[in-house]
């Protein structure tokens, strides 16, 4: 009898170990998931905080800005961009105007089209540069835009380049249909080949206003030094951006101590399938008066 109860004394503190040990088990899961449901949701918000101020999204960072001067502004502004190539300059500024920003420009110029014209060199003719640039076009300033979309765009380009409003010409708004495009060139003006010059375009913004299906791309064949053998100027090659509507491209034809740089050269590739619009902002190296 001893010894029957005392192997059923065994089996129940076996039972009962086993019992307490699932016990504690799951009473321990129960409260290790409340306890860490509740500092989750604590960390959240923090972290969040966190990675925003340190993005600048912020609301209290955008606006902590420093006192500036007679001529600067209050609030701290961000314009995204992509560097696409340091040789040449060229930077990508996508969504920089709105599709209702473009679509205003194309209003008020597209009855004012005409063929586009080339600066000539010493030496050519309008016979012998036929064919080089075949798109349409008008030159349009902000002053002329009562609804001030271009006044605002000029601000952003002045913003984004650091150069005053005061250097920049006036837009030129152009369209190229299917086939018209603009062969290889430079925007700068070298004073061996166009003559002395009394300021010197320093860099180009080319705001496209509409989206191309094919084509219609903007090339810069010799970025990076590439040396394409047999180029003669017309073939699409290089370095090319695809036009969006809105989005701005910013390119340098000069070096910072004012001498060309030969591979800001560039073109418009032929446009395939679509139209292709775009507003050109030249800035120069002085006050632009337009005679």
């Amino acid at each position: 009898m001893k010894i029957k109860t005392k192997r059923s004394k065994n089996k129940l503190g076996l039972r009962g170990t086993l019992l307490l040990c699932a016990l504690f088990f799951l009473g321990g899961f129960y409260f290790s998931r409340i306890f860490f449901s509740q500092t989750t949701s604590d960390l959240r918000p923090r972290l969040r905080r966190d990675i925003e101020a340190a993005e600048g999204g912020d609301h209290t960072s955008r606006n902590n800005a420093q006192p500036h001067g007679a001529t600067g502004e209050s609030s701290v502004e961000s314009i995204p961009f992509q560097i696409l190539s340091w040789k040449p300059r060229a930077l990508y500024f996508p969504k920089f105007a709105t599709p209702e920003q473009c679509n205003a420009i194309i209003a008020m110029t597209k009855t004012q089209l005409k063929p586009s014209l080339l600066a000539l060199r010493e030496g050519e003719s309008a016979e012998s540069t036929q064919g080089t640039r075949t798109s349409s076009g008008t030159f349009v300033s902000a002053a002329e835009d009562d609804s001030g979309t271009l006044d605002l765009i000029e601000q952003k380009i002045s913003r984004a380049t650091m150069i005053p409003r005061s250097h920049g010409e006036a837009f030129n708004v152009l369209r190229y249909e299917i086939g018209q495009k603009y062969d290889s060139h430079y925007d700068a003006f070298n004073p061996a080949e166009y003559g002395p010059q009394q300021s010197q375009r320093i860099a180009s913004f080319l705001l496209y206003l509409t989206n191309v299906e094919e084509g219609g791309e903007t090339m810069f064949p010799y970025e990076d030094g590439l040396k394409v053998p047999g180029y003669d100027y017309k073939q699409c090659v290089g370095l090319k951006v695809k036009p969006r509507q809105g989005d701005g491209l910013l390119f340098y034809s000069v070096f910072p101590n004012g001498t060309i740089d030969k591979m800001s050269l560039h073109g418009s590739c032929p446009v395939i399938k679509g139209e292709k619009w775009v507003a050109t902002k030249w800035i120069r190296d002085h006050i632009f008066y337009d005679d």
